[in-house]
Order: C-alpha cells, then sequence, then structure tokens
C-alpha cells in the first residue's frame, strides 16, 4: 500500500476524456492542445497523447516540457517574454503567440521565420471569479482595441482568444462566441488569418454537455472566417480522473467533529484556498458529519464538510476526487508538509508510484 498523502491518476478515467476530445476532433474539426498550466504530470502523456494535438504552455519551462515529453504541436503563449527566453522558446515552439502588440514588436526581428500570433481580449468572460478573470476591468491580458491590432496584421497569422472559465454552459459559450464575432470579424476575416485558438476553460467533457451543438458550432465558426480551430482543454482533459488519498491522523470535538488529514489544501489543493471552495469526496451521505482539516498551521486549512457512514478513527483513508486540475501543478513545501506522491493505475488496473518526495528535494527547493 503506497504511504498518504499521494495523487492517484487512472488511466481509464482518463480515457474516457480522451475518447471525449478525440469525437470532438473529428466532428468539428478542432485541434486539441492540453493546457499544461492546468496539468502537467508527464507519466500519463503516453496516453493523452494518442488523442490529442500537442500542448499549449504559458511559461518557457511548460514550452519545453511539452516538446520533450508531448510531441506534437506546441504553441507558446505567455503574459510576458523576457529576453533572455525568447530564443528557448521559439526553439521549443511551432507558434507563438504574443499578449500584447509591444510584445509583439519588441521580438519581432527574432520572431521572424515563426508563426506568430497575437492575443485578442473581447471583453466578456464566463468567470464567476474576479481573480480569474481575463475580462476584469484594467486586463492585462491580451489586445482589445480592434483599430490597434488592423495596424500589425502583417505581423500575425492567427489569433488566440481566451475567455471561458469553468464553463459548462453551451449556451453562454455560443453567446460569448457570438460577441467574439461580432467585434473581431474584421479581423477574423482578413486571408492572412489561418488559425485561432478559443483556449480552455469550455467543460465539454462534463456529463450531459450537448457535444454535437458544440463541434456544430465550432465547425460553422471555422468555415465561416477559414480558419483552423484550437481548444485548450485544460480540466476538460482531465475532469474526474484523479483523487488525492489521505489518512486520517487525529480526530476531536470542537463544536463539530473534526477529522485532521496529512495533507493540506494550501499545499496540494491550493485552489480550495483561493476561491474559497471546498474538496468532493463520493460517497458524501452517510450519518456521522466531519470537517476534514489539513495539518498545516493555517487556521483554514479546511478541506470541507463531508458524510460519512461510520466515526473517522486515525488511521483511516478518504479519498478527494477530482483533484488533478491546478493541484499538481502548484503543489508546494509550505510548513514542510510532505509533498504527495504521484501515482498511476494503468488500465489494467496495476498502480505504479511513478514519484515520491523526500526530505532532500524540500531541501533542494531552498538555498
Amino acid at each position: 500500500m503506497i504511504k498518504t498523502p499521494y495523487y492517484l491518476i487512472d488511466k481509464s478515467k482518463l480515457l474516457r476524456n480522451m475518447e471525449r476530445i478525440a469525437y470532438v476532433r473529428e466532428h468539428s474539426g478542432a485541434k486539441a492542445l492540453l493546457a499544461l498550466k492546468c496539468f502537467a504530470t508527464w507519466s500519463v502523456f503516453d496516453l493523452m497523447s494518442q488523442y490529442m494535438d500537442g500542448t499549449t504552455s504559458s511559461s518557457l519551462n511548460e514550452v519545453k516540457l511539452g516538446k520533450q515529453k508531448f510531441g506534437g504541436e506546441t504553441h507558446a503563449y505567455s503574459v510576458a517574454y523576457g529576453d533572455d527566453e525568447i530564443e528557448e522558446v521559439l526553439a521549443h515552439s511551432d507558434k507563438v503567440i504574443f499578449n500584447t502588440i509591444g510584445q509583439l514588436e519588441r521580438f519581432e526581428q527574432a520572431s521572424a521565420s515563426h508563426v506568430r500570433g497575437l492575443r485578442l481580449n473581447p471583453g466578456v468572460s464566463s468567470s464567476e471569479f474576479l481573480i480569474a478573470d481575463p475580462s476584469r476591468p484594467f486586463s492585462r491580458l491580451g489586445e482589445w482595441d480592434a483599430a490597434k491590432v488592423e495596424a500589425v496584421m502583417d505581423k500575425i497569422s492567427g489569433f488566440m482568444i481566451h475567455n471561458n472559465c469553468e464553463n459548462s454552459d453551451f449556451d453562454l459559450f455560443d453567446r460569448m462566441l457570438g460577441e467574439i464575432e461580432d467585434k473581431f470579424g474584421g479581423l477574423l476575416s482578413r486571408p492572412q488569418i489561418t488559425w485561432v485558438s478559443l483556449g480552455g476553460g469550455i467543460h465539454f467533457t462534463g456529463e450531459d454537455y450537448p457535444v454535437d451543438r458544440f463541434c456544430a458550432r465550432l465547425k460553422a465558426f471555422s468555415e465561416r472566417f477559414g480558419v483552423q480551430v484550437y481548444l485548450e482543454p485544460g480540466e476538460a482533459s482531465i475532469t474526474m480522473s484523479t483523487s488525492l488519498e489521505v489518512t486520517v491522523l487525529d480526530t476531536l470535538f470542537n463544536g463539530k467533529q473534526l477529522a485532521i488529514v496529512d495533507s493540506s489544501i494550501e499545499a496540494h489543493m491550493l485552489d480550495l484556498l483561493i476561491y474559497r471552495e471546498t474538496a468532493k469526496m463520493a460517497p458524501n451521505d452517510g450519518e456521522h458529519r466531519y470537517m476534514v482539516c489539513g495539518k498545516s498551521c493555517l487556521a483554514g486549512d479546511i478541506f470541507g464538510e463531508f458524510n460519512f457512514d461510520r466515526p473517522l478513527q486515525v488511521g483511516d483513508r478518504l479519498s478527494f476526487i477530482d483533484a488533478a486540475g491546478y493541484t499538481m501543478v502548484k503543489k508546494n513545501w509550505f510548513n514542510g508538509v510532505q509533498m504527495p506522491a504521484i501515482a498511476v493505475r494503468e488500465l489494467d488496473g496495476s498502480v505504479n508510484l511513478v514519484r515520491g518526495f523526500t526530505f532532500d528535494d524540500f531541501v533542494d527547493s531552498l538555498s
């Protein structure tokens, strides 16, 4: 039995998402790039690369990881490239997407022989959180003035537009895409524009999502503007594929039944803290309710409240489901809490420990 805490990636569950992505690729004509900012655990790239076209990145390190470990197309994007990065970024990418006209012009000469794109900001998004809203007031993410973009059209062949955030509502996606068409249609229809990435944040692998309507909408957009459409699924690629396995270390009562486990949201599921959300657990319908807490010194280190079929005891193992997105890429050594190992359940059911972390890793992360 693997010592907790550890992330357990189940390839059979991952395969379900990959098959849905393959369906969308086939029926819409869109290409799919894994968004490494959400999930970059390359131990399962052998499976994912069979169903996806490549990767998209947010930094030099992600560009290199995608090129070396995933293969296929490699799209490079960053909010801002440094002078010391651009050469390596170009060497490891098929397309480079600049966030602003300023960056495009700054690196125009260096990228002259590269396929170049520019990020557009349509001013609308599906985000419920200001911190994650790419179209928030005074946003730095992309160009919003079509007239200014007109002046640099000779320098690019495509656009990236990322304004969906955890969007499981097809009608909302459809309406926002219509607004993009209205605002930027003149740019998109220019003959030199041959590709458009619609970014990630579209939960088309979720239950009951109208996939065929989604495919038809993507195909219509592609045909209207004569462009290759790209999608950048992050969460959609790995939803419900992974759990965080933990062990109960202590229980107590302080107005509520509490259980302390050998993990931490700040260190191992940071988005729960950032967005004030709770972890997920199934089943969650017993008569014994506990607040499950992390072991760090942060008072708000709480996974959430869950229902169990019996009282919890020290040594019990718990499993938080849907724990792949923005977890392994954000894990940290806060409080020196043990970094979760990473394990993979193969398609034949066997479980392999692919990475463990030690005290030496903690020491080497510091100075």
